[in-house]
Protein backbone atom coordinates (compact mmCIF):
# COMPACT_ATOMS: atom_id res chain seq x y z
CA UNK A 1 0.00 0.00 0.00
CA UNK A 2 1.32 3.42 -0.99
CA UNK A 3 -0.35 6.22 1.08
CA UNK A 4 1.31 9.52 2.31
CA UNK A 5 1.17 10.40 6.38
CA UNK A 6 -0.58 7.24 7.05
CA UNK A 7 1.28 6.19 10.08
CA UNK A 8 -0.02 9.01 12.03
CA UNK A 9 -3.62 9.97 10.68
CA UNK A 10 -6.35 7.69 11.76
CA UNK A 11 -10.01 7.04 9.97
CA UNK A 12 -13.48 7.66 11.20
CA UNK A 13 -12.92 4.28 12.98
CA UNK A 14 -10.24 5.13 14.50
CA UNK A 15 -7.55 2.66 12.85
CA UNK A 16 -4.49 4.16 11.35
CA UNK A 17 -4.85 4.17 7.40
CA UNK A 18 -1.83 1.86 6.90
CA UNK A 19 -3.06 -0.80 8.79
CA UNK A 20 -6.90 -0.64 7.51
CA UNK A 21 -5.76 -0.73 4.17
CA UNK A 22 -3.20 -3.91 4.64
CA UNK A 23 -6.32 -5.28 6.22
CA UNK A 24 -8.68 -4.35 3.37
CA UNK A 25 -5.80 -6.14 0.75
CA UNK A 26 -5.87 -9.23 3.13
CA UNK A 27 -9.26 -9.60 2.60
CA UNK A 28 -9.65 -9.03 -0.53
CA UNK A 29 -7.14 -11.31 -1.77
CA UNK A 30 -9.53 -14.12 -1.85
CA UNK A 31 -11.55 -11.74 -4.15
CA UNK A 32 -9.06 -11.00 -6.61
CA UNK A 33 -7.26 -14.52 -6.64
CA UNK A 34 -10.51 -16.30 -6.87
CA UNK A 35 -13.94 -14.69 -7.98
CA UNK A 36 -17.07 -16.19 -7.36
CA UNK A 37 -18.18 -18.91 -10.13
CA UNK A 38 -14.06 -18.86 -10.79
CA UNK A 39 -13.99 -16.05 -12.79
CA UNK A 40 -11.09 -13.29 -13.11
CA UNK A 41 -11.71 -10.26 -10.63
CA UNK A 42 -14.23 -7.89 -13.10
CA UNK A 43 -12.72 -4.18 -13.58
CA UNK A 44 -15.61 -1.87 -15.49
CA UNK A 45 -14.60 1.48 -16.42
CA UNK A 46 -17.13 3.84 -16.69
CA UNK A 47 -16.82 6.14 -19.82
CA UNK A 48 -18.82 9.42 -18.90
CA UNK A 49 -19.25 12.26 -21.72
CA UNK A 50 -15.85 13.75 -23.15
CA UNK A 51 -13.53 11.33 -21.22
CA UNK A 52 -10.02 11.79 -21.99
CA UNK A 53 -9.16 8.68 -24.12
CA UNK A 54 -5.98 8.44 -22.42
CA UNK A 55 -7.08 7.83 -18.82
CA UNK A 56 -10.13 5.55 -20.95
CA UNK A 57 -7.35 3.04 -21.70
CA UNK A 58 -5.09 2.84 -18.72
CA UNK A 59 -6.90 -0.05 -16.57
CA UNK A 60 -7.31 -1.70 -19.66
CA UNK A 61 -3.94 -1.54 -20.82
CA UNK A 62 -2.79 -2.02 -17.03
CA UNK A 63 -4.92 -4.72 -15.77
CA UNK A 64 -5.26 -6.26 -18.93
CA UNK A 65 -1.61 -7.39 -18.52
CA UNK A 66 -1.90 -9.11 -15.25
CA UNK A 67 -1.32 -12.79 -15.60
CA UNK A 68 -1.26 -15.70 -13.05
CA UNK A 69 1.33 -18.67 -12.89
CA UNK A 70 -0.23 -20.23 -15.19
CA UNK A 71 -0.95 -17.09 -17.98
CA UNK A 72 -4.21 -17.19 -16.81
CA UNK A 73 -6.07 -13.94 -16.88
CA UNK A 74 -6.28 -11.99 -13.79
CA UNK A 75 -8.90 -9.59 -14.33
CA UNK A 76 -11.71 -8.94 -16.99
CA UNK A 77 -11.73 -5.34 -18.02
CA UNK A 78 -15.31 -4.05 -19.26
CA UNK A 79 -15.93 -0.46 -20.75
CA UNK A 80 -19.29 1.09 -19.90
CA UNK A 81 -21.18 3.97 -19.88
CA UNK A 82 -24.33 5.37 -18.88
CA UNK A 83 -26.04 4.28 -22.00
CA UNK A 84 -24.98 1.87 -24.88
CA UNK A 85 -23.67 3.99 -28.38
CA UNK A 86 -20.94 6.55 -29.10
CA UNK A 87 -19.81 8.17 -26.07
CA UNK A 88 -17.48 11.74 -26.93
CA UNK A 89 -14.12 11.80 -26.14
CA UNK A 90 -12.18 14.92 -25.84
CA UNK A 91 -10.17 13.69 -28.75
CA UNK A 92 -11.37 14.35 -32.60
CA UNK A 93 -13.16 11.12 -32.29
CA UNK A 94 -15.95 9.35 -30.62
CA UNK A 95 -16.06 5.23 -28.90
CA UNK A 96 -18.65 3.01 -29.10
CA UNK A 97 -19.38 1.19 -26.20
CA UNK A 98 -21.52 -1.76 -26.23
CA UNK A 99 -22.88 -2.44 -22.32
CA UNK A 100 -25.23 0.57 -20.43
CA UNK A 101 -25.48 0.87 -16.25
CA UNK A 102 -25.89 -2.35 -15.69
CA UNK A 103 -22.91 -3.62 -16.28
CA UNK A 104 -21.87 -1.53 -13.08
CA UNK A 105 -23.67 -3.96 -10.96
CA UNK A 106 -21.68 -6.94 -12.22
CA UNK A 107 -18.33 -4.90 -11.14
CA UNK A 108 -15.83 -5.99 -8.30
CA UNK A 109 -13.97 -3.16 -9.35
CA UNK A 110 -15.15 0.44 -10.82
CA UNK A 111 -12.80 2.48 -12.44
CA UNK A 112 -13.95 6.38 -13.24
CA UNK A 113 -11.43 8.00 -15.46
CA UNK A 114 -11.20 12.03 -16.10
CA UNK A 115 -13.75 13.36 -18.34
CA UNK A 116 -14.23 17.15 -19.35
CA UNK A 117 -17.56 17.36 -19.09
CA UNK A 118 -18.39 16.18 -15.39
CA UNK A 119 -21.42 19.00 -15.41
CA UNK A 120 -22.70 19.48 -12.30
CA UNK A 121 -20.43 16.52 -10.15
CA UNK A 122 -17.49 19.62 -11.44
CA UNK A 123 -19.64 23.00 -10.92
CA UNK A 124 -22.00 21.71 -7.92
CA UNK A 125 -20.72 19.16 -6.07
CA UNK A 126 -23.63 16.91 -7.10
CA UNK A 127 -24.87 13.63 -9.88
CA UNK A 128 -27.30 14.37 -12.35
CA UNK A 129 -30.01 11.79 -12.20
CA UNK A 130 -28.85 9.15 -14.73
CA UNK A 131 -25.41 9.42 -13.24
CA UNK A 132 -27.19 8.80 -9.89
CA UNK A 133 -29.32 6.10 -10.81
CA UNK A 134 -26.10 3.93 -12.88
CA UNK A 135 -23.72 4.38 -9.46
CA UNK A 136 -27.03 3.20 -7.47
CA UNK A 137 -27.14 -0.21 -8.85
CA UNK A 138 -23.08 -1.00 -7.65
CA UNK A 139 -23.46 -3.31 -5.48
CA UNK A 140 -22.30 -2.85 -1.45
CA UNK A 141 -18.25 -3.70 -1.45
CA UNK A 142 -16.64 -2.81 -4.75
CA UNK A 143 -14.37 -1.21 -4.39
CA UNK A 144 -14.43 2.03 -6.41
CA UNK A 145 -11.54 4.09 -8.20
CA UNK A 146 -11.11 7.55 -9.58
CA UNK A 147 -8.05 8.85 -12.11
CA UNK A 148 -7.53 12.58 -11.87
CA UNK A 149 -10.90 14.17 -12.14
CA UNK A 150 -13.16 10.98 -11.62
CA UNK A 151 -12.52 11.74 -7.89
CA UNK A 152 -15.43 14.48 -8.24
CA UNK A 153 -18.12 11.45 -9.25
CA UNK A 154 -17.03 9.85 -6.15
CA UNK A 155 -17.50 12.93 -4.32
CA UNK A 156 -20.27 13.82 -5.41
CA UNK A 157 -21.96 10.48 -5.00
CA UNK A 158 -20.96 11.02 -0.81
CA UNK A 159 -18.06 8.08 -1.13
CA UNK A 160 -15.47 10.51 -0.38
CA UNK A 161 -16.69 12.04 2.78
CA UNK A 162 -14.46 12.18 5.89
CA UNK A 163 -11.74 10.34 4.37
CA UNK A 164 -8.44 11.38 2.28
CA UNK A 165 -8.52 11.86 -1.68
CA UNK A 166 -6.36 12.74 -4.51
CA UNK A 167 -7.06 14.18 -7.66
CA UNK A 168 -5.40 16.78 -10.31
CA UNK A 169 -2.89 19.12 -8.41
CA UNK A 170 -4.55 22.07 -10.99
CA UNK A 171 -8.00 21.12 -9.48
CA UNK A 172 -7.44 20.65 -5.80
CA UNK A 173 -8.21 23.89 -4.17
CA UNK A 174 -11.75 24.09 -6.55
CA UNK A 175 -12.38 20.21 -5.20
CA UNK A 176 -11.44 21.28 -1.49
CA UNK A 177 -13.62 24.09 -1.92
CA UNK A 178 -17.03 21.86 -3.40
CA UNK A 179 -16.21 19.27 -1.16
CA UNK A 180 -15.33 20.46 2.51
CA UNK A 181 -16.05 17.18 3.71
CA UNK A 182 -13.25 15.46 1.69
CA UNK A 183 -9.83 15.70 3.17
CA UNK A 184 -7.68 16.62 0.20
CA UNK A 185 -4.07 16.04 -0.40
CA UNK A 186 -2.79 17.64 -3.65
CA UNK A 187 1.10 16.46 -2.84
CA UNK A 188 0.56 12.96 -3.56
CA UNK A 189 -0.20 10.65 -6.78
CA UNK A 190 -2.47 8.28 -5.62
CA UNK A 191 -4.24 7.83 -2.17
CA UNK A 192 -5.11 4.16 -0.72
CA UNK A 193 -8.20 3.93 1.22
CA UNK A 194 -9.31 0.16 1.54
CA UNK A 195 -12.43 0.16 -0.85
CA UNK A 196 -12.04 3.68 -1.95
CA UNK A 197 -8.77 4.79 -4.12
CA UNK A 198 -7.85 7.95 -6.00
CA UNK A 199 -5.27 9.22 -8.55
CA UNK A 200 -4.24 12.32 -9.58
CA UNK A 201 -3.96 13.44 -13.34
CA UNK A 202 -3.00 12.09 -16.42
CA UNK A 203 0.44 8.94 -15.41
CA UNK A 204 -0.31 8.84 -11.53
CA UNK A 205 -3.20 7.07 -13.44
CA UNK A 206 -1.23 3.90 -14.05
CA UNK A 207 0.88 4.16 -10.66
CA UNK A 208 -2.55 3.64 -8.91
CA UNK A 209 -3.39 0.53 -11.14
CA UNK A 210 -0.38 -0.98 -11.06
CA UNK A 211 -0.46 -0.56 -6.93
CA UNK A 212 -3.80 -2.25 -7.04
CA UNK A 213 -2.33 -5.38 -9.63
CA UNK A 214 0.46 -5.29 -6.68
CA UNK A 215 -1.81 -4.75 -3.60
CA UNK A 216 -4.05 -7.84 -5.24
CA UNK A 217 -1.29 -10.32 -6.47
CA UNK A 218 2.23 -9.16 -5.60
CA UNK A 219 5.25 -7.67 -6.81
CA UNK A 220 6.37 -9.83 -9.18
CA UNK A 221 2.79 -9.83 -10.98
CA UNK A 222 2.96 -5.85 -11.21
CA UNK A 223 6.55 -5.82 -12.01
CA UNK A 224 5.90 -8.03 -15.31
CA UNK A 225 3.14 -5.12 -16.26
CA UNK A 226 4.91 -2.74 -15.79
CA UNK A 227 7.57 -4.21 -17.78
CA UNK A 228 5.21 -5.29 -20.98
CA UNK A 229 3.80 -1.64 -20.76
CA UNK A 230 7.38 -0.19 -20.58
CA UNK A 231 6.84 1.78 -17.49
CA UNK A 232 8.41 1.93 -13.83
CA UNK A 233 7.22 -0.54 -12.16
CA UNK A 234 6.84 1.79 -8.96
CA UNK A 235 6.09 5.27 -7.70
CA UNK A 236 5.29 5.72 -4.59
CA UNK A 237 1.84 7.21 -3.95
CA UNK A 238 3.39 9.85 -1.36
CA UNK A 239 5.94 11.20 -4.19
CA UNK A 240 4.93 14.89 -5.29
CA UNK A 241 2.48 14.85 -8.21
CA UNK A 242 3.78 18.23 -9.16
CA UNK A 243 7.61 19.43 -9.02
CA UNK A 244 7.91 22.65 -10.34
CA UNK A 245 10.67 22.06 -12.27
CA UNK A 246 10.99 18.15 -13.13
CA UNK A 247 13.42 18.36 -15.81
CA UNK A 248 16.19 19.86 -15.10
CA UNK A 249 18.07 22.89 -17.42
CA UNK A 250 20.35 21.01 -20.37
CA UNK A 251 23.50 22.52 -18.67
CA UNK A 252 22.71 21.27 -15.45
CA UNK A 253 24.13 17.48 -14.28
CA UNK A 254 21.54 15.24 -13.09
CA UNK A 255 21.04 12.44 -10.26
CA UNK A 256 20.45 9.79 -12.36
CA UNK A 257 23.95 8.07 -11.86
CA UNK A 258 24.09 8.48 -8.24
CA UNK A 259 20.28 6.93 -8.14
CA UNK A 260 21.68 3.85 -10.34
CA UNK A 261 24.41 4.04 -7.88
CA UNK A 262 22.86 3.18 -5.08
CA UNK A 263 20.13 1.25 -6.58
CA UNK A 264 22.98 -1.12 -7.02
CA UNK A 265 24.27 -1.41 -3.81
CA UNK A 266 20.98 -1.19 -1.23
CA UNK A 267 22.72 -3.83 0.77
CA UNK A 268 25.43 -1.77 1.58
CA UNK A 269 25.32 1.71 3.68
CA UNK A 270 25.32 4.83 1.77
CA UNK A 271 25.82 7.75 3.12
CA UNK A 272 24.29 11.54 1.05
CA UNK A 273 27.76 12.64 0.71
CA UNK A 274 29.02 9.21 -1.16
CA UNK A 275 25.79 9.99 -3.18
CA UNK A 276 26.69 13.40 -3.89
CA UNK A 277 30.35 12.20 -4.99
CA UNK A 278 29.12 10.00 -7.64
CA UNK A 279 27.85 13.45 -9.57
CA UNK A 280 30.79 15.33 -8.49
CA UNK A 281 28.45 17.89 -6.82
CA UNK A 282 28.34 19.47 -3.05
CA UNK A 283 25.92 17.55 -0.66
CA UNK A 284 23.66 20.77 -0.90
CA UNK A 285 23.50 20.68 -4.53
CA UNK A 286 23.31 17.41 -4.94
CA UNK A 287 19.92 17.76 -2.51
CA UNK A 288 18.44 20.61 -4.23
CA UNK A 289 18.88 19.18 -7.58
CA UNK A 290 18.05 15.44 -6.38
CA UNK A 291 14.10 17.14 -4.88
CA UNK A 292 14.05 19.21 -8.31
CA UNK A 293 13.78 15.61 -10.16
CA UNK A 294 12.22 13.42 -7.73
CA UNK A 295 10.12 15.76 -6.02
CA UNK A 296 11.40 13.82 -2.64
CA UNK A 297 13.95 14.25 -0.70
CA UNK A 298 17.29 11.81 -0.99
CA UNK A 299 17.17 10.27 2.52
CA UNK A 300 13.16 9.61 1.49
CA UNK A 301 13.99 8.23 -1.74
CA UNK A 302 16.59 5.74 0.01
CA UNK A 303 14.29 4.81 2.27
CA UNK A 304 11.35 4.30 -0.51
CA UNK A 305 14.04 2.00 -2.42
CA UNK A 306 14.73 -0.44 0.47
CA UNK A 307 11.10 -0.84 1.79
CA UNK A 308 10.41 -1.88 -2.43
CA UNK A 309 13.52 -4.85 -1.83
CA UNK A 310 12.37 -5.83 1.31
CA UNK A 311 8.76 -5.91 0.16
CA UNK A 312 10.19 -8.53 -3.01
CA UNK A 313 12.18 -10.49 -0.82
CA UNK A 314 9.76 -10.84 1.65
CA UNK A 315 7.34 -12.25 -1.43
CA UNK A 316 9.65 -13.99 -3.73
CA UNK A 317 12.27 -15.50 -1.52
CA UNK A 318 12.28 -18.32 1.24
CA UNK A 319 15.45 -15.56 3.07
CA UNK A 320 15.18 -14.84 6.96
CA UNK A 321 13.67 -11.26 7.96
CA UNK A 322 17.15 -10.82 9.28
CA UNK A 323 18.53 -11.68 6.07
CA UNK A 324 15.84 -9.68 4.21
CA UNK A 325 16.56 -6.70 6.33
CA UNK A 326 20.58 -7.23 5.82
CA UNK A 327 20.13 -7.44 1.81
CA UNK A 328 17.49 -4.64 1.87
CA UNK A 329 20.12 -2.17 3.60
CA UNK A 330 18.46 -2.19 6.88
CA UNK A 331 20.79 -3.45 9.00
CA UNK A 332 18.59 -4.57 11.51
CA UNK A 333 15.18 -6.54 11.27
CA UNK A 334 13.96 -3.86 14.16
CA UNK A 335 15.02 -1.58 11.71
CA UNK A 336 13.12 -2.59 8.86
CA UNK A 337 9.79 -3.75 11.24
CA UNK A 338 9.62 -0.03 11.49
CA UNK A 339 10.29 1.28 8.51
CA UNK A 340 7.64 -1.42 6.75
CA UNK A 341 5.15 -0.68 9.96
CA UNK A 342 5.45 3.01 9.27
CA UNK A 343 4.76 2.37 5.23
CA UNK A 344 2.73 -0.09 4.63
CA UNK A 345 1.40 -0.64 8.64
CA UNK A 346 2.00 -4.46 8.62
CA UNK A 347 4.81 -6.56 10.32
CA UNK A 348 7.46 -8.04 7.56
CA UNK A 349 5.76 -11.48 8.73
CA UNK A 350 2.05 -10.37 8.41
CA UNK A 351 3.44 -9.03 4.84
CA UNK A 352 4.67 -12.38 4.05
CA UNK A 353 2.11 -14.06 4.88
CA UNK A 354 -0.47 -12.00 3.13
CA UNK A 355 1.41 -11.94 -0.06
CA UNK A 356 2.91 -15.31 -0.16
CA UNK A 357 -0.06 -17.22 0.35
CA UNK A 358 -1.46 -17.56 -3.48
CA UNK A 359 0.34 -19.04 -6.01
CA UNK A 360 -0.78 -16.35 -8.05
CA UNK A 361 1.27 -14.02 -6.34
CA UNK A 362 4.18 -15.79 -6.62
Amino acid sequence: MSQTRETDTADRSGVPFGQRVSDASSQRAENTEAPAGGRPHRVVVLALDCVIPFELSIPYRIFGRARSATDEPLYEIVTAALAPGPVRTDADFSITVERGPEALAEADTVVIPASYRLGPAYTEGRLTDDLAAALAGIRPGTRMVSICTGSYVLAAAGLLDGRPATTHWSSTEHFQRLFPAVRVDADVLFIDDGDVLTSAGVASGIDLCLHMVRRDHGTAVANEVARRSVVPPHRDGGQAQYIQRPVPEPQFATTTGARAWALARLHQPILLRDMAAQEAMSVRTFTRRFREEVGISPGQWLTQQRVERARHLLEDSDLSVDQVARDAGFGTASSMRQHLQAALGVSPTVYRRTFRAAPARR
